[in-house]
């Protein structure tokens, strides 16, 4: 009676550990590529809206053929408008999208780092994003002073994490959009891209004169699991460099 019991527990113990475990979230990785590179960027599971809308765009091949459209630097590259696909040169670009929107999805331990991936949008009081614009956050590193102004006149007030702060300092970012606009992921591989494309230059609406095309893809399984071996491994390897300064 007692073993009988015992294989119960047992039983349910694993059922319950194994709904546990498919119940957590898969980490998706995008991989966009064009003439300057490749960028493989990892999708948040915290803003789940946002992944699964890029995640079904990027299986479709919707992005595939779109172009760069916007690029300030110093600042972002932005994407993700259908109507680039067969757009004319010179032609004014950044009203194409999807007939729906995604509801804001802010955090605030996802910012905007250099790398980061977040939605664009309009100017809509609920400040929900664009169902396919995104951008590429290049920024610049700031200064103390400066975030403490960015602060006070464009963040209202509230303040910026002391990790963020570091970052921004450092790395470098956009600060003054955290909050505003959503960030849904983050480059881990391949930022190059961001600032060779950040450095072409544009015309008086900051659209390329040279067409910078991009293709997306989902990263595989056997993909996933060799980069995040290599971002661990890379990783480790600077937490040892940190500590031995």
């Amino acid at each position: 009676m007692m073993k009988h019991t015992h294989k119960i527990l047992f039983l349910v113990l694993f059922l319950s550990a194994s709904l546990t475990y498919a119940a957590k979230p898969k980490t998706y990785y995008v991989r966009i590529k064009s003439t300057y590179g490749e960028s493989l960027i990892r999708l948040y599971n915290e803003t789940p809206k946002h992944r699964d809308n890029f995640v079904k765009l990027v299986k479709s091949g919707f992005y595939n053929g779109t172009l760069y459209h916007r690029v300030i630097k110093d600042f972002m590259i932005q994407g993700g408008d259908p109507d680039s696909k067969k757009a004319k040169p010179g032609e004014m670009l950044g009203n194409g999208s999807l007939p729906y929107t995604i509801p804001a999805e802010f955090n605030l331990e996802l910012y905007h780092k250099k790398g980061a991936l977040a939605a664009a949008r309009d100017e809509n009081p609920q400040k929900a994003s664009s169902s396919t614009q995104f951008y590429l956050v290049q920024g610049k590193a700031y200064t103390d002073d400066e975030l403490n102004r960015i602060e006070e006149m464009r963040l209202q007030g509230k303040k910026i994490p002391a990790s963020h702060r570091q970052v921004y300092k450092s790395l470098g970012g956009t600060p003054h959009l955290d909050q505003s606009y959503t960030v849904f992921g983050e480059i881990v591989k391949g930022i190059e891209q961001v600032d060779l494309v950040a450095s072409l230059k544009t015309d008086a609406v900051s659209r390329p004169f040279e067409d910078v095309r991009i293709k997306m893809t989902l990263l595989k399984k056997k993909e996933i699991k060799k980069l995040e071996k290599e971002l661990l491994t890379t990783s480790f390897k600077n937490k040892l460099i940190m500590s031995s300064k």
